[in-house]
């Protein structure tokens, strides 16, 4: 086998006639060919691409995706001339590694492909006996989908412009292969207990007669057999071949990868690589690895290169990669809707990373109801299962993205899993990826289950708000929080109907405010417009100075957020692993900035974003320390019984410590000696500590350690006081007369009205995480992004506090916050979302009608029953009673009347 690369300048001819210089392997992108991109392929066909400030000016820029600098959808056909004389008794192949719909002419006559296409798969084309000399070649590339199905393509990840781009052109190799006249077109190694299969695929142009031979140093023998075949292609199985006893298995962070060569006497010879390995159920409905239950860190990539706008191409580049998102704790790719290049899953083979490629569909209308769709998703599959085959990371394959179908469209979904058992049982298979939203159960036949939910059961801790909702839903938001909460009941229910692996689906999409630092990282295909628009808007609003601590901020809040879905999936012995959306930015779809990682796959230049700090919960052992609650009051008694999740690859052993400190204290102990064998969770005891001496306000930090492995939990602490408003402050719930007069008189009133919208007409409700997702995409939300707290402030002297969000604001930063006509320094500030920017306030100081007023939005007097809201209102009146309370920003009494009634 011999390769003759074609890699040189080609010319594109668009549908117009116009004929452009193209450089090959790449995309019409990249050679600059192509028209303005007017909004294509939006990921739903209503979705509003224009600034929402000039929303009917046909030039506005894109304010919710980048924009490609050149786009083209259509037929191009590239071409160029070569001279090539074939080696005689020689057959020959022309090969494109990935296009979109591809065909191949020969001085105007096509040639028909030698496999099946797909725009996952390699495209091949036998040209034997074709080229003999000069020749045109003419590669006639669509990426208008002709035949298939076009809108399900171009939604998915595969080729949305919310990502990766609707791309034309050739990508990977291109190149001229050369081969016997009888040689291997493939040889496929399937891994079993103690040996191998192998399927070898002959193709000879005559008849053959010889010894097939196998060898690999991870055989205990070569395998010969003499065969026999007339002309044509031959599928022979070689099964059940033996294994050293000391094969070393392919595991996570385990590359360990044998060669097998098969050869044919006097003739072909064909090498592959392959890994030992066992994946799938263990028979207990959990997720095994060579027998060993893991726990699944999965993370969703969506395919997103703006500076190509398609996926790399070289082992290089994917195990950089990789190693990124293994440095987060990441185990698990999912690819959402598109199938990576062959060097994604080779890069992954090395370092022992597991991968979950879906098929490039995304319908949630009618999937697989059109024959075109199920005629072309049957052939993606086939092809993408024979073409992986020898990669042990490929371990499981969804048929798409949150797909929605009727009664033809599961019928064809349960013909195409047994389709694929059929093609390769060492994978696993499942119908989709968060079908029906969870809507409608489990599916029978498919060999796990990845959702949000299971009927009404819960399977992550936050959702977007829907019209109707009444903000963010799940528990994160809505329940008053600890580290206890887990999905045993949603487990329970499910399992009445379904006993095979579960693990969670795209969960967190807690939104980060852009780092614009990125804009100075674009120099390819894609305009950031969108980042531009805010950036100009912040700008314009007088934020751009401060912006630095609002991305911080929203990044502290989302890492807090992420932890909790993490744990609580942790904590849930029956589930098999948790999926992230997710680690990267998104920067489409209204702009989804969720990321520890930016579109370049860089980590965010801030601390939240640091890797290690990720990965010090997202990982295969940790201990869980089931607090009830994160604050309480002194004298009473800390408990929490102690878990430890280990789904590494050895037992923990040993006596687990604890150790609660910060400030002056430092409560330490120890619970006995527990093994905790890997592959599940163990009981570890009962953490008891006396809070009966703290005698002040303070956070603590509450470490749990077993086998030098550890987890940190943030505790406050608070004394047992009894917020009184001092004698000298007016607390009032609206700016009454009394208030106006006793301001003229230079008094001080403290202005805290219910945090109702009625009391507050302008205003939004806030939640504790930041928005979801974007509110591009899901508008019902109202936008808040969580509190920038100004943690000097002395009203904090008796509270102290991060200059973000947690826990202990928990019950205040679920409360309204209130809109003010201009921008105002506040103490606690109500970050907006980058579509609103609001100027937003729920703790502001102010001088105001010739005295002092303090207002809080939160309604604390409501909350009472919360430790934190006690203390932070004590701290309040301690500090309105002290000189310290010295508002410096003015407001008129008028506009404060506007805002409270």
């Amino acid at each position: 086998m011999e390769y003759l690369s074609l890699e040189e300048e080609w010319e594109a001819q668009l549908a117009d006639g116009s004929v452009y210089p193209m450089q090959v392997p790449g995309s019409l992108d990249e050679s600059r060919i192509g028209g303005r991109d007017m909004g294509a392929n939006q990921w739903h066909p209503d979705a509003d691409l224009g600034n929402a400030e000039n929303s009917f000016d046909p030039d506005a820029p894109i304010a919710t995706r980048y924009t490609r600098k050149h786009t083209y959808e259509g037929e191009a056909k590239i071409s160029r001339m070569i001279s090539y004389i074939p080696e005689e008794e020689k057959r020959v192949f022309l090969e494109v590694e990935r296009a979109r719909c591809l065909k191949l002419e020969i001085d105007g006559k096509e040639i028909p492909d030698y496999v099946e296409p797909s725009i996952s798969t390699p495209h091949i084309f036998e040209v034997t006996d074709v080229l003999d000399g000069e020749h045109r070649i003419t590669l006639r590339s669509d990426n208008s989908y002709p035949g298939l199905p076009h809108d399900a393509i171009v939604f998915s990840s595969a080729a949305t412009d919310e990502t990766q781009t609707n791309w034309n052109g050739l990508l990977g190799y291109v190149r001229l292969r050369t081969e016997r006249e009888v040689f291997f077109s493939a040889v496929r190694v399937y891994p079993k207990e103690n040996t191998i299969d192998v399927q070898l695929v002959i193709d000879g142009s005559i008849p053959y007669k010889g010894i097939l031979r196998v060898t690999s140093p991870a055989l205990e023998k070569t395998e010969e057999k003499e065969i026999e075949i007339s002309a044509g292609v031959h599928t022979i199985a070689l099964e059940g071949l033996k294994l050293k006893e000391n094969v070393k298995k392919w595991d996570e962070e385990e590359g360990n990868l044998y060669d097998l060569t098969a050869s044919l006497q006097d003739g072909d010879e064909k090498s592959v690589t392959f890994g030992v390995r066992d994946f799938g159920d263990d028979g207990h409905g959990h997720l095994a690895l060579n027998g060993r239950r893991i726990f699944l860190r999965s993370e969703a990539n969506c395919c997103e290169f703006p500076e190509t706008g398609h996926p790399p191409m070289t082992v290089g580049e994917w195990d950089k990669i990789l190693r990124l998102y293994h440095s987060y704790g990441v185990n698990c790719m999912r690819f959402h809707s598109h199938i990576p290049p062959e060097a994604a899953f080779t890069a992954a083979d090395q370092m022992g990373m597991l991968m979950q490629p879906e098929l490039s569909h995304w319908n949630p209308k009618n999937a697989f109801e059109g024959d075109d769709s199920y005629e072309y998703y049957q052939r993606e599959l086939k092809q993408t299962i024979l073409w992986l085959a020898n990669h042990p990371s490929f371990v499981m394959l969804t048929f798409g993205n949150e797909l929605w179908t009727g009664e033809l469209g599961h019928q064809r979904m349960d013909a195409m899993v047994e389709l694929a058992h059929s093609l390769d049982t060492t994978r696993m298979y499942a119908n989709g990826s968060n079908p029906h939203y969870g809507t409608i159960g489990c599916d029978a036949k498919s060999d796990f289950y990845t959702s949000q939910k299971y009927y009404e059961y819960d399977l992550r801790g936050t959702f977007a708000a829907m019209p109707g909702d009444d903000g963010i839903q799940g528990y994160i938001n809505n329940q008053y929080p600890s580290a206890a909460v887990n999905y045993d009941n949603s487990m329970k229910h499910l399992r009445e109907t379904y006993q095979k692996p579960v693990f969670s689906f795209e969960v967190g999409q807690f939104e980060i405010l852009p780092d614009f630092g990125e804009l100075e990282e674009f120099h390819g295909i894609s305009d950031p417009a969108n980042l531009r628009i805010i950036q100009e808007k912040a700008e314009k609003l007088g934020l751009i100075d401060n912006w630095n601590a609002y991305v911080e901020a929203t990044g502290e809040i989302s890492r807090i957020g992420y932890r909790e879905e993490v744990e609580a999936v942790m904590r849930t012995e029956d589930m098999s692993g948790i999926s992230l959306l997710g680690l990267q930015d998104f920067p489409g779809q209204g702009t989804a900035l969720v990321g520890m990682i930016n579109s370049h796959m860089q980590s965010k230049p801030y601390d939240f974003a640091k890797p290690e700090r990720f990965a010090s919960f997202f990982r295969a052992q940790l201990p869980l320390a089931a607090l009830p609650k994160y604050t309480y009051v002194s004298g009473e008694i800390l408990e929490a019984e102690v878990r430890i999740a280990n789904y590494g690859k050895t037992d923990m052993t040993g006596p687990v410590g604890y150790c609660m400190e910060g400030g002056k204290v430092r409560k330490c102990g120890e619970l006995p000696a527990v093994i905790c064998p890997a592959g599940g969770i163990t009981s570890a005891g009962k953490i008891e500590i006396s809070l009966e001496d703290i005698d002040e306000a303070v956070r603590l930090d509450l470490t749990v350690e077993q086998d030098g492995v550890k987890n940190q939990y943030p505790v406050w602490i608070y004394p047992a006081a009894k917020p009184v408003c001092p004698g000298k402050v007016y607390e009032t719930k609206k700016l009454d007369e009394k208030a106006v007069q006793i301001l003229e008189n230079g008094g001080s009133v403290y202005l805290a009205p219910d945090s109702e919208k009625e009391h507050l007409p302008s205003s939004i409700q806030a939640q504790f995480t930041s928005d979801f997702w974007s509110v591009g995409t899901f508008a019902a939300q109202e936008g808040g992004m969580g509190q920038l707290i100004d943690e000097k402030h002395p009203i904090f002297k008796n509270f102290p506090t991060e200059f973000h969000t947690n826990w202990r604001w928990w019950p205040m930063a679920s409360q309204r916050a209130v809109i003010f006509p201009h921008p105002v320094k506040a103490i606690v500030t109500e970050m907006d979302s980058y579509a609103y920017m609001r100027p937003m306030a729920q703790l502001a100081e102010f001088r105001c009608g010739g005295g002092k007023l303090l207002f809080s939005s939160m309604g604390l007097q409501n909350l009472q029953q919360y430790p934190e809201s006690r203390a932070l209102l004590h701290a309040i009146y301690q500090y309105m009673d002290s000189e310290a309370f010295a508002p410096e920003e003015e407001i008129s009494v008028e506009e404060m009347s506007e805002l409270v009634k």
